[in-house]
C-alpha cells in the first residue's frame, strides 16, 4: 500500500475528502501537507505552545517540532476529526514531553519601566505573567482542554478528538478549569 493509501482508504466514493491538506495527506503529498499545516495552523500552534510552556522560545521550537512529528505522522493519519484538532493534540503532547524535561529556576528578570507605553507593556506581561501562574495551579488534564478551546479555538468535539476522550468529559474539564480561575483570578471578566 503506497504512504497515505490508509487515510485515503478511510473516505469512501459516496464521501470525499473535503479538506484540502486532509486531501493532500490522503494523496501522499505530504511535503506540501505540512507546508499547508504550517501556513494555515502555524499561528494557532504557536499560540497554543505558548499557553501550554510560557516561554516564546520553547514555543517556537515546540510548534517546529509539531510539524516535523506530524509529517513523520501522516503516512499513518486516520483521517479522524479536523486536521487542527490532529495537529493541537501533537502539540499538546510536544508541550508535555518539553514541560517534563524543562530546568527550574529559569525565571527572567523583569526591569519595571517608568514611561506611557512601556508601563503598559509591563502591565500586559504581569497580567500575562498572571494567567499563565494561575493557569499552572489546574490540573495539567484541566489547562490542556482550556488552552486548546480558547487559545486554539478549538470546538468542544475537536478537543474531544485531540484530548481522546467524550465530548462530555472534555466539556466538564473546560467547566471546572473555567470555575478555578474564576476562584484564582476573581478580577478577570466571566469567559
Amino acid at each position: 500500500m503506497k504512504p497515505g493509501m490508509q487515510a485515503h482508504a478511510l473516505a469512501t466514493v459516496d464521501e470525499p475528502i473535503q479538506d484540502p491538506i486532509a486531501k493532500l495527506i490522503a494523496e501522499g503529498a505530504h511535503r506540501d501537507a505540512v507546508s499547508a499545516c504550517a501556513t494555515t495552523y502555524g499561528t494557532i500552534l504557536g499560540r497554543l505552545c505558548m499557553a501550554l510552556l510560557g516561554s516564546q522560545a520553547d514555543a517556537d521550537e515546540a510548534t517546529q517540532e509539531t510539524l516535523l512529528r506530524a509529517h513523520r505522522a501522516m503516512a499513518s493519519y486516520r483521517g479522524e476529526g479536523s486536521v487542527k484538532a490532529w495537529l493541537c493534540g501533537i502539540a499538546r503532547h510536544v508541550c508535555a514531553h518539553a514541560l517534563e524535561t524543562r530546568r527550574k529556576g529559569r525565571e527572567l528578570l523583569e526591569i519595571v519601566p517608568t514611561s506611557g507605553e512601556a508601563v503598559d507593556a509591563f502591565a500586559m506581561r504581569r497580567r500575562a505573567r498572571a494567567v499563565r501562574d494561575a493557569l499552572a495551579t489546574l490540573k495539567p488534564s484541566e489547562r490542556e482542554a482550556l488552552v486548546l478551546r480558547f487559545v486554539a479555538d478549538l470546538s468542544h468535539r475537536e478537543i474531544a478528538t485531540a484530548l481522546n476522550l467524550d465530548e462530555a468529559t472534555a466539556r466538564k474539564r473546560i467547566s471546572r478549569a473555567l470555575g478555578r480561575l474564576r476562584t484564582s483570578m476573581p478580577d478577570v471578566e466571566a469567559v
